[in-house]
């Protein structure tokens, strides 16, 4: 068969995928092997591929296949994320676009029209990581919303209430004014924001002090002159002597004219502002705290969707950005504005919808995170599992010794219903059934009866269900102690993002001990954010994300996942560039012209075998066969010292530079060095003088075949098309033979002598073809080399030939 002169992967990609496929060759089942497993950080059910998405699941892949080479059951479990927030609000939209309000619609109508989208749109990403090569074991694809996962977490939340880890609490939390749902504090960004600081006048009430004269105003300055609206006290240092008079008397506050207190709390600083702090206990964390210590009254001035509520009087169903333009205006026109200055502060971004975050007043469901989750602090500080990079060790210890309670009710439809039941009084159970509910609640009200009953209206924070992922995607809950769990559990490594370090990798360490009594992991590597070549994270809003599939048709899967890889250090993030992309390609296309050139000595050499070679080629052949022996013994110790290096890299998840090392194992010592060194010469037939004839001897034929074969099994982790169709290229295989049920390749022992002579080649051969370049010697014109000392004869015949020396002298000076 006539080999293409470029590699062209349209077609062989997908080829392959199916015949994988087909010969089931993903799928694991227990047996008497050791397991190695991954579970696939699960992709929301919105998502599409992106350059975050092939980073993390190239990395896994590298190491499932590795893993499955090595003789181990390779297990990589697939599966989506229900993502409350982020599909509640897709099916909103969708929604809209058909004139439909989520309003108009009972719980179980939207539901519906949900799963109605989730079934229609839900697995594309699942789809579209088989593109980028992903050997996931798709009979085992699990979804968070799956009957018996949703039983677990609610069997879970039950658990957990009954232990008292659970409770229901009104207390500050962040809100969604877009999503109109809590938060929990991971789920908010908080991003530096150029922003407007106002100085706001306050009139102090002087109806019971007519001789007041030192400050008949108070001015404090605030960025969000909106809630003032809400203010309920004014709050000054005591040890401020510009307000000490004023402490205990009264202001109002502009344009409504409530009179609030002046207070005094050392939380203030006289250096901030104007050293005064309006005080708004519905809208700040601080003023909260502030409020409770001293008793203010709390007025919530903010509907759930961020407009105006009844409560504040005035711009009652106005957009709060809005009201803060207006409420500017309306200030500077009756005298209260003093002035306005540029200011740069942080503001919370939610996580899912990118709305400004409002700290809101709220009864929710909560969680307490610190008892729970000393097991899992210990875990990590003790290396029972291991971070790669360790540096993220002190992240996750930050936050793990601070921990705060967890939000973990969500105001949303799409997700697992908190199973609690009220009656009409506010009394509640929690319970998996409105039976057992009614039960329980009979023995408070006998004359209770099932209608009587109302569940909770909200649904558990998304991060609630994918934290018992690594054991519940075994249905280590639904049904405990089976043998897959008992196999397959704890799992060998999770990959994934820093930024997730909280929402998910702590929460399913705590799980995992509260719920197995073991670790879920044994190592956890990090990925960086993948950037552009400015440094931007990529983003849809920056439009500086490329379409990653357009660049898996262009160039194929191998080269996208190398060029994702190839400068991608666990931990550091990667600046993006299409070049790398295009190395990939390059890469390719050197591996096909070798495979190109190999199977031409190949049919050479066959069509030459009935033929006898004259007695002056078998001289020449002779010499070459000692210079083909050099060159094979010194790859042959190169591979393996390559080997063991990749192996070290690997074993400490420097999968970026093992890459790097195959690399140039393959383009500079096989391609460049290896095969010029053992590259034929050509010899004038005797038979058939009419032409000349390729001859290469069996002997270094086969060794070049081995070497080569050996170079692709240990490149398929990386790269698995390419690999595979190289691999049943070069031999007759069986049907069944494929070249990830191949062993991985392990090293022996290397001979450091030997690779200091192929060092010397590379020298002298480098050195000799520099002095040519400067003094303008053609390379087919013959040299002699005088050398000083003696030097090795296989390594002078190899310099020879590479170098086309005619004779080497030894002499003296």
């Amino acid at each position: 068969m006539e080999l293409p002169k470029t590699f062209d992967p349209k077609g062989m990609d997908e080829r392959w995928y199916n015949r994988w496929m087909e010969n089931k060759l993903f799928e694991s089942k227990p047996d008497g092997r050791e397991p190695y497993t991954i579970v696939i950080p699960p992709p929301n059910v919105t998502g599409v591929l992106h350059m975050g998405h092939a980073l993390n699941n190239t990395i896994q892949d590298i190491l499932i296949r590795r893993a499955r080479m090595q003789g181990k059951n390779a297990c990589w479990v697939p599966g989506t994320d229900h993502a409350s927030i982020a599909t509640e609000s897709k099916v909103v939209q969708m929604l809209r676009e058909k004139g439909i309000k989520k309003s108009d619609l009972s719980r179980d109508q939207f539901l519906n029209y949900a799963w109605e989208w989730k079934e229609k749109y839900g697995g594309i990403i699942l789809q579209q990581l088989r593109k980028l090569g992903c050997s996931c074991d798709w009979s085992r694809t699990t979804f968070t919303m799956d009957d018996d996962y949703y039983k677990s977490v609610i069997n879970v939340f039950i658990d957990l209430y009954k232990k008292g880890f659970i409770y229901r609490g009104q207390r500050m939390i962040h809100w969604d004014p877009k999503a109109k749902t809590a938060l929990s504090d991971e789920e908010v960004i908080y991003k530096e924001v150029k922003s407007k600081l106002y100085f706001i006048r306050y009139a102090i009430d002087s109806s019971k002090d007519s001789g007041l004269r030192t400050n008949d105003s108070i001015t404090i300055a605030t960025v969000r002159p909106e809630t003032i609206l809400g203010d309920t006290a004014i709050c000054v240092n005591p040890n401020d002597e510009r307000y000490k008079n004023l402490v205990g008397k009264f202001a109002f506050v502009p344009l409504i004219n409530r009179r609030i207190p002046i207070i005094a709390d050392e939380y203030v600083a006289m250096d901030f502002g104007t050293g005064a702090l309006k005080v708004t206990p519905a809208h700040d964390v601080n003023d909260y705290q502030l409020g409770l210590k001293h008793k203010l009254e709390i007025v919530d001035t903010l509907n759930e969707d961020g407009t105006m509520s009844n409560a504040a009087q005035l711009y009652i169903g106005m957009d709060r950005f809005e009201c803060r333009k207006k409420i500017a205006k309306d200030l500077e026109e009756q005298n209260h504005l003093v002035k306005i200055e540029d200011y740069t502060n942080q503001i919370g971004f939610s996580e899912r919808s990118d709305a400004i975050i409002e700290p809101r007043l709220s009864m929710q469901w909560w969680m307490k995170m610190k008892d729970i989750s000393k097991p899992a602090l210990d875990a990590v500080m003790n290396d029972e599992i291991k971070f790669y990079p360790p540096k993220f060790k002190n992240t996750y210890k930050h936050w793990m010794e601070g921990i705060r309670d967890w939000c973990i009710s969500r105001q949303l439809w799409w997700g697992q219903r908190i199973p609690a039941w009220y009656d009409a009084d506010g009394n509640f159970v929690v319970a998996s059934t409105k039976e057992e509910a009614l039960r329980i609640l009979k023995t408070q009200n006998s004359q209770l009866k099932t209608q009587d009953l109302k569940q909770d209206e909200d649904v558990l924070d998304t991060w609630f269900s994918s934290w018992l992922w690594p054991f519940e995607v075994f249905k280590g809950l639904s049904n405990p102690g089976n043998e897959e769990v008992k196999y397959y559990y704890p799992t060998n490594t999770l990959v994934t993002a820093p930024e997730i370090i909280f929402f998910w990798v702590a929460r399913m360490i705590i799980a995992g001990y509260e719920y197995t009594g073991e670790k879920p992991f044994e190592n956890v590597y990090f990925t960086g954010i993948v950037r552009d070549k400015q440094g931007r994270k990529m983003s849809k809003s920056l439009g500086n994300s490329p379409d990653l599939l357009g660049l898996i048709d262009q160039y194929g899967a191998d080269a996208v996942r190398f060029g994702i890889l190839i400068t991608s250090p666990a931990g550091n993030d990667i600046l993006f560039d299409e070049k790398l992309i295009e190395q990939g390609r390059n890469f390719n296309n050197k591996i096909w012209n070798v495979l190109r050139l190999i199977k031409g000595w190949s049919m050479e050499e066959i069509s030459n075998s009935k033929k006898q070679i004259s007695s002056k080629s078998e001289t020449q052949n002779s010499k070459l066969k000692t210079q083909n022996s050099f060159a094979i013994d010194w790859f042959e110790n190169r591979l393996n010292d390559s080997i063991n290096q990749i192996e070290k890299q690997f074993s400490a998840f420097e999968i970026s530079a093992a890459l790097k090392t195959l690399y140039s194992l393959i383009w500079d010592d096989f391609c460049s060095w290896y095969l010029e060194m053992v590259k034929p010469t050509y010899f004038v037939s005797t038979e058939d003088a009419e032409g000349t004839k390729t001859y290469i001897d069996q002997f270094t034929y086969e060794a070049t075949i081995d070497f080569f074969e050996r170079l692709m099994k240990l490149l398929h982790p990386f790269s698995p098309f390419l690999s595979e169709e190289i691999y049943q290229l070069l031999k007759e295989r069986r049907e069944d033979d494929f070249i990830m049920k191949a062993s991985y390749p392990s090293a022996l022992s290397v001979k450091n002598s030997i690779l200091e002579d192929g060092e010397k080649v590379k020298e002298l051969v480098t050195t000799i073809r520099d002095l040519r370049n400067r003094n303008n010697i053609k390379p087919k014109e013959s040299l002699k080399l005088f050398s000083l000392s003696a030097v090795n004869e296989s390594v002078m015949n190899v310099v020879s030939k590479l170098s086309n020396l005619s004779s080497v002298i030894k002499t003296e000076i």
